[in-house]
């Protein structure tokens, strides 16, 4: 999933805190479930506290809906802090955390790396949870201890002690990537590689997600189902960069780009039209652009398909390249180089040592080379073949 575009409220410990704006879309919607249900959940709260609240009182004019608004900022508020959770344990190892955003299925921490070592993982996935068990204890200890407090002030205490404690208990299923399904792989992490415990994490997280999408469609609960799509495209994604980064251990972009004098070029002053003939007749997508020996733009495809095709003739490269270069160092890792696309939105870099143009690297060289070796059974070794580095023949990559 690709989240939408983000605001920073501020920071606590000197990790910004953002909103994505699919919050403000869950946000009303949980105070309106709140509010719509008051009675029912007030009666489940005795139930469950053995404490009576009048539901009267929740109901009495604009009162359901005040209260579904604050138990809703008090609901992510205690979100925040199990996610603040998670990432003051990880600070503590030395981790750089980029946010904590809060978004339509609660919130993220984005960490700069994720923890290898087992023992570091289950501390950081079991942080969140204890933050949200501790906050639920504290919240019902002044549920059942502070009886001189509005009744609507106190059901909002008490829901909230409520929630803070399903929310630690349902995060602890083993449905990868959740605190569960971390804390399952950095159990599986003790005895067997990395990458290998990932796999098996979110293969037993994708059958939770089937189950908790099931759930949610005989139950018409369609947070329930987002979640699980949520917990599905997660736990496929990060397997696949964990093996990925197993595999490319020990690769260095140097192993997997294309030597400079085997770059195919184009000179500024190409048409767009010969420029597109050109891809054609050689299937590449992109180019860099040459003048007097010096890289001046990189031209790819949409760049091209940018000109009508009647006025193709009268533009340019020059008119259409990018001058913005997106470069490597020669010496940086295959993963970095995959980073740094993703990065930048784009599917080649140019790849420079000490400053000096030396090659280029695709996605689909990285591909190429992780399919390789993959079907080698060398992932998590060293990251090469027979000793020898990765070096597919695929010249600039034949798509992006």
């Amino acid at each position: 999933m690709t989240p939408m575009r983000k605001f920073r409220l501020g920071s606590l410990f000197g990790i910004p805190i953002q909103l994505d704006l699919t919050f403000l879309i869950v946000l009303p919607l949980f105070a309106w479930l709140i509010g719509s249900q008051v009675t029912e959940l007030a009666s489940v709260l005795g139930e469950l506290w053995g404490v009576s609240i009048d539901p009267a009182i929740l109901t009495a004019g604009s009162m359901p809906w005040i209260v579904g608004v604050v138990a809703a900022l008090g609901l992510f508020a205690g979100v925040v802090l199990h996610e603040l959770g998670h990432s003051l344990v990880a600070m503590r190892y030395g981790f750089e955390i980029d946010s904590i955003t809060l978004w339509i299925f609660g919130g993220i921490a984005q960490f700069t790396e994720m923890p290898e070592d087992w023992r570091q993982e289950l501390a950081v996935a079991l942080a969140g949870p204890a933050v949200s068990v501790a906050l639920g204890a504290i919240l019902y200890g002044l549920f059942l201890g502070v009886t001189a407090i509005p009744q609507a002030l106190r059901f909002v205490v008490g829901y909230l002690a409520m929630l803070n404690l399903v929310l630690a208990v349902f995060n602890l299923l083993p449905a990868f990537p959740m605190d569960g399904g971390r804390v399952l792989r950095a159990l599986l992490a003790r005895n067997q590689p990395y990458a290998r415990a990932t796999k098996i994490a979110a293969e037993v997280g994708k059958v939770f997600a089937l189950l908790l999408g099931l759930a949610g469609l005989l139950g018409g609960n369609l947070i329930l189902i987002g979640i699980a799509f949520f917990v599905y495209i997660g736990a496929s994604g990060e397997a696949q960069q964990t093996v990925m980064k197993a595999a490319f251990e020990g690769v260095t972009v140097r192993d997997v780009m294309t030597d400079a004098a085997d770059v195919i070029t184009v000179s500024p002053e190409t048409t767009v039209e010969a420029l597109i003939e050109q891809m054609f007749t050689e299937r590449h997508t992109g180019y860099p652009v040459v003048q007097n020996e010096r890289v001046v733009g990189l031209v790819a495809l949409e760049d091209a398909q940018s000109v009508k095709p009647v006025e193709r003739e009268a533009f340019t490269v020059k008119d259409v390249m990018s001058t913005e270069l997106a470069t490597i160092d020669a010496s940086a890792d295959a993963m970095t180089a995959i980073t740094e696309m993703q990065r930048n939105g784009v599917g080649r870099l140019l790849v420079e040592e000490a400053g000096d143009f030396v090659g280029l690297v695709t996605r689909t060289d990285l591909m190429t080379a992780f399919n390789i070796i993959e079907s080698s059974g060398r992932v998590g070794g060293t990251g090469r073949l027979s000793g020898t580095s990765v070096t597919p023949d695929v010249g600039q990559g034949r798509l992006r």
